[in-house]
């Protein structure tokens, strides 16, 4: 009973927030859309499989803490940048192509804007977490989700290692895109770092909203 009137409890306060509605739909629409347009679905489900993981953490979540809207909205951007990157490996990725013909790049680097989301996007949500559900130091609410960023991106690329080289070798290099750069896993660590860092700047520079030290 109480499990259903905790569950019934969430589907209500879902129901009442539109934008998470839309951003339900429009996502999943997006997310099917991709799948059935993909010239690789093997590789598709290797890249979504953190995607199905995200979005069930985040309903299951969803009963013990909400986000801010910003919060969720940063998520819903990253998703969607994965999701399209997913569609045709990063490697591949049309628009990438189209930036790399725009400015003469070298190399497709819709994997590296990817990255670099993952930091400028989701460093927010991380630090709204440590911000509004710890007692620690505000200091370290902002230190602790570039750290988490570091961690969580040196996670992925020894994820992506062991799916390319070890579990499903046929789709290895469809999976890692690393177009020939030899320092591709470090350089993506590095970038989101960097949109971390610049989030977590932006929000301790602007930030209106103060907070006692802990005893």
């Amino acid at each position: 009973m109480a499990f259903s009137f905790a569950t019934d409890k969430t589907h209500e306060h879902f129901r009442q927030n539109p934008l998470l509605i839309a951003y339900a739909v429009i996502f999943t629409a997006f997310w099917a859309y991709t799948g059935f347009h993909t010239p690789d679905l093997k590789n598709w489900w290797l890249e979504n499989t953190l995607t199905f993981s995200a979005v069930i953490l985040l309903v299951v979540f969803y009963r013990y803490y909400r986000f801010s809207d910003f919060s969720y909205t940063c998520m819903f951007l990253f998703m969607l940048l994965h999701t399209y990157g997913s569609q045709y490996t990063y490697a591949e990725n049309p628009f990438g192509f189209w930036v790399q013909d725009q400015l003469n790049l070298e190399r497709n680097h819709y994997d590296r804007l990817v990255h670099f989301s993952f930091g400028f996007l989701l460093a927010y949500p991380m630090h709204e977490l440590f911000w509004r559900l710890t007692n620690m130091r505000p200091f370290f609410s902002y230190v602790l989700p570039v750290d988490l960023t570091v961690s969580l991106g040196a996670f992925y690329e020894l994820m992506e290692w062991s799916v390319a080289d070890v579990f499903f070798p046929a789709q290895g290099m469809a999976y890692l895109g690393t177009q020939g750069d030899v320092w591709d896993a470090q350089k993506d660590i590095a970038i989101a770092l960097l949109g971390a860092i610049l989030t977590m700047l932006a929000v301790g520079l602007t930030r209106k909203e103060k907070r006692p030290l802990p005893v």
